[in-house]
């Protein structure tokens, strides 16, 4: 069992299990919501940087981490996620791009060590919504899973005009919930869902 505690991030307390991103009617801006439907987390990717930038504040619009790409136009790679009020580089979403299968890596910033990883379910889903005309209207749907490969949580697409995820946290004790939650908002924005 690891300690997902020095992967907390200052600014929130993330204590559910249960949480629901909603992509706003703006493309690229994201709300986090709680099992009680209350606003703990809101998003927009920057427009016009060189390099793709995500500041995320709290319900309050106090910024409490930035989610930002290794390189230009990284659609696949790497984005750091690092502590608003720290400085602290915490942990780093690894995209490995393919048309078959969607996968996240969300590994330590500093020792590169798996923490989760975050893969779509389906490769016959996943070309369909890289292929097929209106493929990009079919939801995601993605299991989560620890560093050893066990089932942890996911993160199910929902039909609608807006893009929204059910995030479900089955053990949180292996993984860090924070950058869970951080993730399903970067993963759809990034992809251009």
């Amino acid at each position: 069992m690891s300690d997902t505690r020095k992967y907390d991030i200052a600014g929130i307390e993330l204590t559910d299990d249960r949480y629901t991103v909603e992509q706003g009617f703006i493309r690229n801006k994201y709300r986090a919501l709680d099992a009680d439907g209350n606003t703990v987390l809101k998003g927009k990717q920057k427009m016009f940087k060189m390099k793709e930038e995500f500041p995320v504040t709290d319900a309050d619009g106090n910024e409490v981490f930035t989610v930002k790409a290794g390189g230009i136009i990284d659609v696949a790679g790497n984005y750091l996620l690092t502590d608003a009020q720290t400085g602290e580089d915490l942990v780093v979403l690894d995209n490995d791009y393919s048309l078959l299968q969607d996968t996240w890596k969300i590994r330590d910033a500093t020792t590169e060590a798996k923490l989760a990883e975050i893969n779509s379910r389906g490769a016959m889903v996943t070309v369909a919504r890289n292929v097929v005309p209106f493929g990009g209207w079919i939801p995601h749907k993605y299991e989560i899973t620890d560093q050893e490969g066990t089932h942890v949580g996911s993160i199910d697409g929902q039909f609608s005009l807006r893009d929204r995820y059910e995030i479900t946290i089955d053990d949180a004790s292996t993984v860090p919930k924070e950058p869970v939650v951080a993730a399903a908002m970067v993963i759809d924005a990034i992809q251009g869902n």
